[in-house]
């Protein structure tokens, strides 16, 4: 627990922001030191304790990402990374705290859509097929279950919440109203061909993304910028191959085992209403946590 970071606190730049798990600082007026905290969220609600090692291991995953689909590799897409290591923008004594967990990055206006892509049924989307034979006014087939391969991805964006809140689910005609009709069909076509070359990838390694999430923002010329994370457990639904069955919930290696127990966790005696504060995560829910992020990590780079 003792190189657990919970809250950056850099003195040699100015915080832009905190999010529920990085913290923005401006490097002059053209870029931004992400820093992942180990801060962890379920439900919306920042957790008390972080969860050690995993805002290293999300940087990583995410860096392995970018390499895979960005210029250097698939070039799906351009990416917020300049290419600058971020220790170079810190004074020395700070370097410990972001080293392994920071990126450098362009500073981009962000597109106010969380673009998500599903390629399985779960969660609540599962949920809403039951009722509707649809996904966020998708139509789908009716005969699926749990954990169905859908026929094609499909994309279902949301509109980016404030921290605390939840993101909304909006149509892509919603979209199109917030960010005009070019920049709406920009992000949902290279969000479903990010998701179906890393699911490809993924799936070589044994893992099956069943759903994902991207930001994306706009540079100084007007471009379409992938930014953010990409691909990580935090942002994606991340099942096992080996222990995937249609008809029920494959494991997962995200906050899923977390979201369990906090559904049976009881604050001041009662059951926990999803509100802060969060109850206190015991030393076994932080371990266990800590291993499936690993896990994750472990299948895809080895």
């Amino acid at each position: 627990m003792t190189d657990a970071l919970h809250t950056s606190a850099l003195k040699s730049l100015p915080l832009l922001a905190r999010g529920k798990v990085r913290d923005n600082y401006a490097v002059g007026d053209d870029r931004i030191l992400m820093v992942a905290s180990d801060r962890i969220s379920a439900f919306d609600v920042i957790m008390g304790e972080p969860i050690p090692g995993k805002g290293r291991l999300l940087t990583q995953l995410s860096l392995w990402w970018f390499e895979q689909l960005g210029p250097r590799g698939l070039n799906i897409c351009p990416i917020h990374l300049t290419g600058e290591a971020p220790e170079s923008v810190v004074s020395a004594e700070e370097v410990g705290q972001i080293e392994g967990r920071s990126m450098l990055v362009q500073r981009l206006k962000p597109i106010p859509v969380e673009a998500v892509v599903r390629g399985y049924l779960a969660g609540s989307g599962w949920k809403e097929y039951q009722e509707s034979r649809s996904v966020c006014g998708v139509p789908l087939p009716e005969g699926l279950q749990n954990a169905s391969k859908l026929p094609e991805p499909i994309y279902t964006p949301a509109a980016k919440a404030a921290v605390g809140e939840h993101d909304e689910n909006i149509t892509y005609e919603r979209t199109v109203e917030m960010v005009g009709a070019d920049i709406a069909a920009q992000i949902r076509d290279k969000a479903i061909a990010l998701y179906k070359a890393a699911a490809e990838i993924a799936l070589k390694k044994g893992i099956i993304i069943a759903d994902t999430k991207f930001e994306f923002g706009l540079d100084k010329n007007g471009a379409v910028v992938l930014m953010d994370e990409v691909l990580t457990p935090d942002s994606s639904r991340y099942w096992p191959a080996d222990q995937y069955a249609v008809g029920s919930n494959p494991p997962s290696f995200d906050k899923q085992f977390l979201r369990d127990w906090l559904e049976t966790a009881k604050v001041n005696g009662q059951p926990w209403d999803k509100a802060p504060p969060a109850p206190r995560l015991p030393r076994e829910v932080i371990e266990k946590t800590a291993a499936k992020y690993q896990e994750a990590l472990t299948r895809l780079l080895g």
